[in-house]
């Protein structure tokens, strides 16, 4: 596998093959767009099984819950770009710098060979040395054929609903206090009702568990950790989890590469102007 991380702007690809790898239920905080190259990948998304072959492009909006593994004996090869939903929305101002909203995408496999050109350009021009305005246009492109192929430009209304108070109540204890060892019993009382309706509402609105989301903010502050310089171990244990192996585990397991390896692509020194 290889990982690249541009130290400017919120964007993030991988290319790798893996047989027997198999990726824990997680979400980026980021829109991630897969594309399978060779064999195909099986994954969970939406509350359905799907299958992303040669040349489909898998689409996850922020924050959406999906797991995978191969879905031959011989593995799958893919490609994946994270980009940041603040440069998306940058992207698609109008000419005035209004904001137009942030596309939706409502299909999670796409069959769009001119959208798989357009992320196969991106990630080479991660993947290689290139001038600033060189990955600023190929970036601006595959945006671009992004919406134009595969999303809806309105968000989805707001759900209603008891269920989704308690979620509610609940994320916003997790946002705030996810480095403590919160038990079950607490943050039911803080979102007004059982374990067991927790733990329901909670799954049917944001697609994970309170413990999985937890660990999610988790890695993603040993990420920014990583990312700022911090040394991996002492990373680990500012993030909440208790030593270098237990985030490695983790992170291999939900983001496919190891603490280390993201650590080797997020130094700028990686990206040279030409």
């Amino acid at each position: 596998m290889r990982y690249w991380r541009l130290p400017d702007r919120p964007v993030e690809a991988m290319r790798a093959h893996f047989e027997q790898h198999s990726y824990h239920l997680h979400t980026h905080d980021t829109y991630s767009f897969g594309l399978t190259e060779f064999g195909a990948q099986t994954f969970g998304c939406r509350g359905e099984s799907r299958t992303s072959a040669v040349g489909m492009v898998m689409a996850f909006n922020p924050d959406e819950p999906h797991d995978g593994h191969s879905a031959t004996e011989l593995g799958f090869t893919y490609s994946i770009v994270h980009i940041g939903p603040e440069l998306i929305a940058d992207l698609l101002s109008d000419k005035a710098g209004r904001a137009t909203g942030l596309p939706l995408f409502d299909r999670p496999v796409l069959h769009e060979p001119v959208l798989a050109a357009a992320l196969t350009r991106l990630r080479a021009s991660l993947a290689r040395p290139a001038s600033a305005l060189a990955r600023d246009e190929a970036l601006a492109a595959t945006v671009a054929a992004l919406v134009d192929r595969g999303a809806r430009s309105a968000a989805p209304a707001a759900r209603g609903g008891a269920d989704t108070v308690i979620a509610g109540r609940a994320r916003c204890v997790l946002d705030d206090r996810y480095l403590d060892d919160l038990g079950a019993d607490e943050l039911a009382a803080a979102a007004g009702c059982s374990r067991f309706a927790l733990y329901r509402a909670f799954k049917a609105s944001y697609g994970l568990s309170p413990s999985d989301y937890q660990r999610l903010l988790r890695l993603r502050a040993a990420r920014r950790l990583i990312v700022a310089g911090t040394p991996v171990a002492d990373a680990a244990v500012a993030a909440g989890f208790a030593d270098q192996a237990h985030l490695t585990r983790w992170f291999r397991r939900c983001y496919g590469i190891t603490p280390g390896t993201y650590r080797q692509a997020a130094s700028p020194a990686r990206f040279q102007r030409t």
